[in-house]
Parts: structure tokens; sequence; C-alpha cells
């Protein structure tokens, strides 16, 4: 139990960091809000994102494998980085009305 609240946090406050500092850096507010289903998309599948390109059937087979046999623990830690990079949204929102001009 004690794993996954830290997992969660630790999700979260990752995902969240990386989205703010790309979200200041490009200027955008939800960039990483879109990117984000990629990267989950990356933990699961353990195959090479080329193969997505080389062998397409085999590779959305196996990603369709990957995500019917995701625990639901695996999936709250996974909801929390996406939370998280909604979040940062939600802030540098809140800041650039403020007034605070990041770069």
């Amino acid at each position: 139990m004690i794993q996954l609240l830290m997992s969660i946090l630790l999700y979260f406050v990752i995902f969240f960091g990386i989205a703010f500092i790309l979200n200041m850096l490009l200027r955008t507010k939800w960039l990483m809000a879109f990117i984000y289903p990629l990267i989950v998309i990356m933990i699961v599948d353990d195959i090479s994102t080329l193969m997505y390109f080389t062998d397409t059937k085999e590779a959305f087979s196996t990603l369709a494998d990957r995500f019917a046999s995701i625990m639901p623990m695996d999936v709250i830690i996974l909801l929390s980085g996406f939370a998280g990079t909604i979040v940062s949204g939600f802030v540098i929102k809140f800041l650039r009305k403020s007034g605070y001009q990041m770069f």
C-alpha cells in the first residue's frame, strides 16, 4: 500500500515537472497532455517503436494484449501521471494570467 502511494506521488510530481518545464519553454499549456498517451504506450508495450512501422499488425496486437493485462494499481499510477500533466497546464495558465511571463 505504501508503495502504491509513493508511486502515485512520484508519477504525479515527475510528470508535473516535465510538463511544467515543457509548457514553459514551448509557451503552450496542454502539449504534454497530448504527448502523455504516447509515453504510456512506450511504458506499457515493451516492444521497439520501430516495430509499429515494420510489423504493424503484430505491434498493435501486442499492445492490445499488454493493455488488457494491466493491473488496476498500474492504471491508477499512470492516471496520476496524467493528472500531473493536467494540473501543470492549469498552473501555467494561472501563472500567465497572474502576470508572470515565463520565457
